[in-house]
């Protein structure tokens, strides 16, 4: 007879002893406040029941989300060792739409494996973790409408007093905002934080909206505000430091951002924690921030690199790892990342979601980090301008993929590109009329074309919006 209990959603598990599933739940609980005990709360259900089929699941998506190749190759091992043990037709039906969804992800699809949790969701929109390692898979293959519907597909299933409500709404917000909807995008993720005040991700999904309309004045009171609610006992808590240092850049604190890198950044063991690194010093290198003591942060960054990207797995990474190369001035490490990528999507790779990501974004994106590195700025015009408008297709949000925007209009005022420069610059400043760095640069246009006064006034305006903040 099979052992059938429920999780804390009402969901049916197979396999599963009462304790394994209170580890079970306690793990969910983790996953969606980002605590770091989730694993250890995942590995207590497995050695409770070694063979509770959602609790094996639940470890492999924890193997796969982190996007380290190590983490992945473990998962493999542990999934398939356990499918090997069972008999599927035994399980429930979701158990094994979460199999087929997780192996998915396991052979690097994951488009089938977001559209199979999407699938999961509809019939059981109470799935927290269909729906929470879907939002991730949408945010890692950039699909924005993806990230907005999945989880608004499933809200009406939710009731308000549902503990795990708020964190619903903390991803719908994030959601929201990357779909562009900012007003509905601030409401619901201050609403997520008014009733889990712990939630890292609806915090997150605050700071993103204020990021996307400018409003960093506002994106440094609200993190100050709850600087105990974000900044210690998450695996988050670098990347939110990350958000507060891009609100830092736009008033012009260099030291301060420095000084965040130095206590917060800099000892990030994760990939996610790497990238974030990487993308902070590119933009100060973006900047022409060269200070002697920047030399050592990049050396540093650059020695943790090599043993994330040794084989391809997911192509952001990749491009924070060329980024901090060319900042270290390993140009020949840059080169024979690129080089072993160019090898990779020669293969045919059927299903294989990050080949197509290197292939149209991936390899093109970090050329052109080797091109600027290499002063050939026009190269990174032709490289960049082609492709602007899709790099969404590796992934991140429009934070993180603005360190390339930035990148193709730092190169185009260097290469004379002055149209091009122009068109960025406008559609920049249409998008966030409040950002001095937009500002600033559109003074850098305007000094190309030989219109002083409009340089004076676009440096004015930025001055303003500085002693603004």
């Amino acid at each position: 007879m099979i052992l059938v209990t429920t999780d804390q959603h009402g969901l049916a598990m197979s396999g599963a002893s009462g304790a394994a599933a209170r580890h079970y739940d306690r793990a969910i609980d983790a996953l969606l406040h980002f605590r770091v005990e989730v694993d250890a709360e995942a590995n207590a259900a497995l050695e409770e029941s070694p063979d509770f089929p959602m609790g094996n699941v639940l470890a492999a998506y924890l193997g796969l989300l982190t996007t380290e190749v190590e983490d992945a190759r473990t998962a493999r091992v542990r999934l398939g060792a356990f499918r090997r043990r069972i008999d599927e037709s035994s399980l429930l039906p979701r158990e094994r739409a979460h199999l087929a969804a997780v192996q998915a992800l396991l052979d690097g699809d994951f488009l089938t494996c977001g559209a199979l949790l999407g699938e999961i969701a509809v019939a059981h929109p109470r799935d927290a973790l269909a729906l929470a390692a879907g939002h991730q898979i949408d945010f890692f293959t950039g699909d924005a409408r993806s990230l907005r519907d999945r989880i608004g597909g499933a809200l009406s299933a939710w009731r308000e007093d549902d503990p795990h409500f708020g964190h619903l709404l903390g991803m719908y917000a994030f959601g929201l905002e990357e779909a562009g909807h900012y007003d509905r995008s601030e409401e619901v993720g201050l609403r997520a934080v008014e009733l889990n005040a712990r939630d890292v991700w609806g915090i997150h999904a605050v700071v993103h909206t204020y990021e996307m309309q400018g409003r960093f004045g506002d994106g440094l009171r609200y993190l100050d505000a709850r600087l105990p609610d974000w900044s210690t006992g998450t695996f988050f808590n670098i990347h939110t430091w990350w958000h507060y240092c891009l609100y830092a850049l736009e008033a012009g604190d260099v030291g301060r951002v420095l000084a965040i890198y130095d206590s917060a950044l800099a000892d990030g063991q994760s990939c996610m924690e790497l990238l974030d690194a990487a993308a902070l010093l590119w933009r100060l290198h973006l900047e022409g921030s060269e200070q002697p003591e920047l030399d050592e942060r990049w050396r540093a960054l650059a020695d943790a690199w090599p043993v994330r990207v040794a084989e391809p797995f997911y192509a952001f990474n990749d491009m924070h790892a060329v980024m901090s190369y060319v900042g270290a001035g390993r140009m020949g490490d840059a080169e024979k990342l690129i080089a072993s990528r160019e090898a990779y999507v020669l293969e045919p790779r059927p299903g294989v979601t990050n080949r197509d990501m290197t292939l149209r974004v991936g390899l093109p994106v970090c050329r052109a980090i080797v091109a600027f590195g290499r002063g050939d700025y026009a190269s990174v015009v032709d490289l960049l301008y082609p492709i602007r408008h899709r790099v969404n297709e590796f992934g991140g949000s429009h934070a993180q993929r603005d360190a390339v925007q930035k990148t193709l209009l730092e190169a185009a005022l260097r290469a004379g590109a002055r149209d091009v420069a122009r068109v960025l610059v406008s559609e920049r400043i249409g998008v966030r009329p409040c950002s001095p760095y937009n500002w600033l640069k559109q003074a850098a246009v305007a000094d190309a074309l030989g219109d002083r006064a409009a340089a004076a006034a676009a440096r004015v305006r930025a001055d303003e919006l500085v002693r603004a903040f």
